[in-house]
């Protein structure tokens, strides 16, 4: 049994799946907000309930909205801010008494939709999370490809390519810079930019819509965020050249988005030719947490270790 922890801000997700990613059981608690032992404690009890509705124990990933420091040892980048600076791999696998793989979860995702998604069978595949922010991440031969500074993927902090003169310098990211793709393609990009355009307060699935129905306004406004999309993509292309992209998070469910970026991506790709297949996850809001249970393969062994009461 593989059990798959997705810690988001406000909730906490787990699965068990067995070898062939058949789900067998899933939970959620909230996110205790406050303190990281309160963030630690839920996650052990939510792996130990699964367990218990299992009937054995299983190997354990966990899936976080940031990344282990190779350098430290430590969480960073994470906006659930109470993980930053602490060791949550070696704390939960000592609460645990095994090993507790942690990876990004954007890392996850990619994994999840590589392994038996809308992404598998392929070499190189990159996912998107395009949500209420912008996440990537990369799977090589079946394996994340997380990078000497864990950040391989990290495209939404990334200027916007080839920005035109009413995209410099860009709006203000969280991460200090300006520009950032997320600030151009997150869910919230997509309904600021139409409603500085149109004065219009809509959510992105409203916008799409419209734009189906005919609306010029809410067209122009799609066409917009496909274009940047198709540039911010095509920058990954001529890096990666990836078998396959696979968008993931909010966004993805727009339908129009799996029509209008592959004809827009030849304008910006470096090649002659561009068949890059851009696809919608197989497992939507579940790959994150399918995706934190992959992390170990099939001949996965946990290794025991003392466990600790919290």
């Amino acid at each position: 049994m593989r059990i798959g922890i997705d810690l988001g801000g406000t909730k906490i997700e787990g699965i068990a799946i067995d070898d062939h990613g058949s789900e067998r059981h899933r939970l959620r608690v909230p996110t205790p907000r406050g303190t990281y032992a309160a963030i630690v404690q839920a996650v052990t009890s939510l792996v130990r309930d699964l367990e218990k509705a299992g009937g054995e124990s299983g190997t354990v990933g966990v899936g976080i909205p940031g990344a282990m420091s190779p350098a430290t040892g430590l969480v960073k980048n994470a906006n659930t801010v109470e993980l930053i600076g602490n060791p949550l791999d070696k704390d939960l696998s000592q609460a645990l008494g095994r090993e507790v793989r942690v990876a990004n979860d954007a890392n996850c995702f990619a994994l999840s939709e590589a392994t038996d998604g809308a992404g598998a069978g392929s070499q190189v595949v990159f996912g998107v999370i395009a949500g209420t922010g912008l996440g990537g991440g990369i799977v090589v031969g079946g394996k994340v490809l997380t990078g000497a500074h864990a950040i391989a993927g990290e495209w939404g902090h990334n200027p916007l390519a080839w920005p035109r003169d009413d995209e410099s310098p860009g709006p203000p990211c969280y991460c200090g810079r300006s520009g950032c793709n997320e600030t151009f393609l997150a869910g919230p990009s997509l309904s600021r930019d139409h409603r500085l355009v149109t004065g219009q307060e809509l959510q992105a699935p409203q916008i799409a819509a419209l734009a189906e129905s005919g609306d010029a306004e809410a067209m122009a406004t799609m066409v917009r965020y496909e274009d940047r999309m198709a540039r911010a993509l095509a920058v990954v292309i001529n890096v990666l050249d990836p078998d396959v992209v696979v968008l993931g998070g909010g966004v993805s469910n727009i339908a129009r988005l799996y029509r209008e970026v592959p004809r827009t991506l030849p304008k910006y790709v470096f090649s002659d030719k561009v068949t890059t297949p851009i696809v919608q996850a197989k497992f939507g809001d579940s790959s994150g947490v399918r995706g934190a249970a992959w992390l170990w393969p099939q001949d996965g062994v946990s290794r025991s270790l003392p466990a600790v009461c919290l």
